[in-house]
């Protein structure tokens, strides 16, 4: 464990390590190799790892129920059986568009799920974010490079979310009833001047808005007012994304990745790719499920 309560949760390497959601019905981790098509699922006590080849490019998941999970894809939200691994096709989204894949994606306290997508070769405006609530579905915002960030605060009258290749953190209003944006998004943090770029964040119950910085080798936390409250720093040079994790939701689980690093470059940040865990004082919360109908 490093001097600020980093270590290793897991030393599978992914490629591009993403998505990671616990479970606190079954103390599991999941998380996702997008590129590779793999589900991973880890127990937080037992330390157990498997791992599930989905087919797809797969990078969300959410929960329906104890048996059901939803699944953002390359093609469009899938039902996964989790005791048979199934994944049954529930809406398509950008299906017909094989230049583009899912990527950050969060379910709302009100069981809406916000689904971001974006070109696989990171082609700019490609992607978009949608709306998901009770089989409807609508797109937000457009022309999204890559789309991350997204997250909310636990009363869901705010969510946040990033084009990374802005540089710019945003934030918008919601209704708490439907997780629908009410205004205009306005700058939150802007990053720009800054090292690394804004990937993947999470909210904790205080209003602290974790966030994982791709490129920057730490984690920031900011207030909700927007301000800079503590920077942890990671042993990988691309930490991806945060999740509360443990029966309390009281410390981080955070994926990284070495996609874009040649042998040289993964030599010198032999660690990138694994999943770490952040023991440190953080009220966090569990996931809201997805109501799906």
């Amino acid at each position: 464990m490093m001097d600020n309560g980093v270590s290793v949760f897991s030393d599978h390497i992914c490629q591009l390590g993403e998505g990671p959601s616990y479970d606190p019905g079954s103390d599991a981790l999941f998380w996702f190799d997008i590129v590779n098509g793999l589900l991973l699922e880890q127990g937080v006590g037992s330390g157990a790892l498997k791992v599930h080849e989905l087919g797809l490019m797969a990078s969300a998941l959410a929960i329906i129920d104890d048996a059901r999970q939803l699944i953002a894809t390359e093609t469009g939200l899938h039902v996964r059986d989790v005791a048979t691994g199934r994944l049954t096709l529930h809406t398509a989204i950008e299906a017909d568009n094989p230049l583009t894949r899912s990527n950050d994606s969060r379910v709302h306290p009100c069981g809406a799920f916000w689904v971001g997508t974006m070109g696989k070769d990171e082609g700019k405006g490609a992607g978009a974010i949608y709306w998901f609530f009770k089989g409807e579905l609508r797109r937000l915002f457009s022309d999204i490079t890559v789309s991350n960030s997204i997250c909310f605060s636990e009363d869901g009258k705010i969510a946040y979310y990033t084009d990374t290749s802005t540089g710019l953190l945003m934030r918008v209003a919601c209704d708490a009833s439907t997780g629908l944006p009410i205004g205009e998004p306005k700058v939150f943090v802007d990053h720009r001047k800054s090292m690394g770029y804004v990937d993947g964040s999470v909210v904790d119950r205080d209003g602290v808005l974790w966030n994982a910085v791709w490129g920057g080798k730490v984690v920031k936390a900011y207030a909700p007012d927007g301000a800079l409250l503590r920077e942890i720093p990671m042993p990988v040079t691309q930490p991806s994304c945060p999740a509360f994790v443990g029966a309390k939701a009281d410390r981080l689980a955070v994926t990284s990745a070495w996609k874009g690093k040649d042998d040289k470059q993964r030599k010198l940040d032999p660690q990138a790719g694994m999943t770490f865990l952040l023991d440190i004082p953080v009220r966090g919360r569990f996931e809201p499920r997805v109501l799906i109908a």
